[in-house]
């Protein structure tokens, strides 16, 4: 399989039976250096309800008659929109034809805010995911703080995970270290940092950090398919 990184949280998942994108934030996102119709997947998942997550799923969506996998009330909301979806909740998973997806805890927020009316739309429990694809099983934590049950990861036995690092809206550097020495993954990649001011970090030390204590990780390069 392998994986393009389009900065924030936005990871693109190809696979021999299938594709999917987590979090399609590519309009806005200055990082992200492709088009919205340049995406070509069969598959979306959303890992919770905020624009900079949702981005740009329902356009994808319609553009490759795609699947949306989203928690239950994201998952409503999205079919609302007139595109194909699928709902999940957190501990659950799903069989699809490139893979398994399971629902994981995350702790952070999820909703669509209506600038023009002041108003919050509630979208359900945010979560990470556990995706199994050709083999190999690849975590994204989503927007979240530190947990506890974070430790329970360790039993996915996870080929890699992509933990947030930014800081200010989910796990700072420090957290994220903590969270990697739990869940034990083979490998770990820092994502949600320098999109926007607030969550400015340096990756590149993140990753020598990790990788001083004995764990493999690296900081992938932007817009770039790399096999796994």
């Amino acid at each position: 399989m392998e994986i393009r990184y389009h900065g924030h949280s936005c990871l693109e998942l190809r696979g021999q039976k299938g594709s999917l994108i987590i979090d399609p934030f590519i309009t806005g996102n200055t990082h992200a250096k492709v088009s919205v119709s340049e995406i070509k997947v069969d598959y979306i998942y959303l890992t919770h309800g905020h624009g900079d997550h949702i981005g740009d799923a329902v356009q994808i969506a319609k553009n490759n008659d795609a699947t949306i996998i989203a928690p239950f009330e994201l998952a409503t909301y999205m079919g609302w929109q007139g595109v194909k979806a699928h709902p999940l909740h957190i501990g659950g998973s799903f069989a699809f034809p490139f893979g398994r997806v399971k629902a994981t805890q995350a702790f952070h927020g999820s909703g669509f805010v209506n600038e023009a009316n002041q108003q919050i739309v509630y979208l359900g429990m945010p979560s990470g995911v556990v995706v199994e694809m050709d083999g190999k099983r690849i975590y994204h934590a989503g927007d979240t703080g530190l947990f506890g049950d974070m430790k329970l990861l360790e039993n996915e036995q996870l080929d890699i995970a992509f933990l947030p690092i930014g800081d200010n809206f989910t796990m700072g550097p420090e957290d994220a270290l903590l969270a990697a020495e739990w869940i034990k993954a083979k490998k770990v990649v820092p994502i949600h940092f320098n999109t926007f001011p607030v969550i400015q970090q340096d990756p590149e030390q993140f990753v020598a950090r990790l990788k001083a204590k004995g764990m493999d990780s690296e900081v992938i390069p932007m817009n770039q398919w790399i096999k796994l």
